[in-house]
């Protein structure tokens, strides 16, 4: 028989462990579109939010600034506290050309294998950073592989931090993405009315991954484009 401090001990260390990793299910999109769509980066039905994750990148960031120059897109970077440190010339070029920064965290680091307050020591590292950089402290957060635990949500909140995911990525990361195969997922999700995700470095994707995403963007213009979609800046537009 176990006594009761031992099924009490037991309660409590289930109760723990679901309060960390429970959260982490609203990576499924399927889970995310129905319990909490705000985390899905809903935006007007007529529009699309495209974001990037894992910048800057002094080569990709840069690349990707000037195909959506072209395409005359505004955009919102999540970028992470440790790169922005190595280039804060980017991120400021990135402010210049009419894009929001977020945070994506510090490191770039699953949020359920790090304790509550490792995670909170990162997204304060991260946030002052950022703020340090832009003038302005990060208003959005973006968990790294967009895993969440208890800890890291009652964190960002506490700095202010609202968190957010997407509701269609394009999985452009892989060695064996294509331009077509990125748009291809990114139809697969849910673009209309919500928010995109793609990659503008390879610190965390395949080498030279973000070749990919800046081919993959014009023709992602004109697949929206033939369904009647505009792109609108996530920061501005979710409020």
């Amino acid at each position: 028989m176990v006594s009761p401090a031992v099924a009490t001990a037991g309660a409590a260390l289930a109760a723990a462990a679901a309060a960390q990793i429970v959260p982490a299910g609203t990576w499924l999109p399927p889970l995310r579109a129905t319990l909490t769509p705000s985390l899905c980066g809903p935006m007007p039905r007529d529009r699309v939010a495209v974001t990037f994750d894992d910048g800057p990148h002094p080569e990709g960031t840069i690349a990707v600034l000037d195909q959506l120059d072209q395409l005359g897109w505004h955009a919102t970077f999540f970028v992470v506290g440790s790169q922005v440190r190595r280039f804060p010339d980017v991120v400021a070029e990135t402010l210049r050309r009419g894009h929001a920064v977020e945070l994506h965290g510090d490191d770039h680091r699953y949020t359920i294998a790090r304790t509550p307050w490792g995670i909170a020591d990162d997204l304060r590292r991260g946030r002052d950073t950022v703020g340090e950089v832009t003038g302005r402290a990060p208003q959005w957060w973006r968990p790294a592989y967009g895993v969440m635990s208890g800890p890291s949500y009652l964190a960002a909140r506490a700095l202010g931090l609202r968190p957010v995911l997407w509701s269609a990525w394009g999985r452009d990361w892989r060695a064996a993405a294509t331009p077509e195969s990125v748009v291809a997922d990114l139809e697969s999700g849910r673009p209309a009315g919500g928010t995109v995700l793609l990659h503008d470095s390879d610190e965390m994707s395949d080498p030279g991954s973000w070749r990919t995403t800046v081919a993959a963007l014009p023709l992602l213009a004109e697949r929206l484009s033939a369904r009647g979609l505009t792109v609108a800046r996530f920061g501005s537009a979710a409020g």
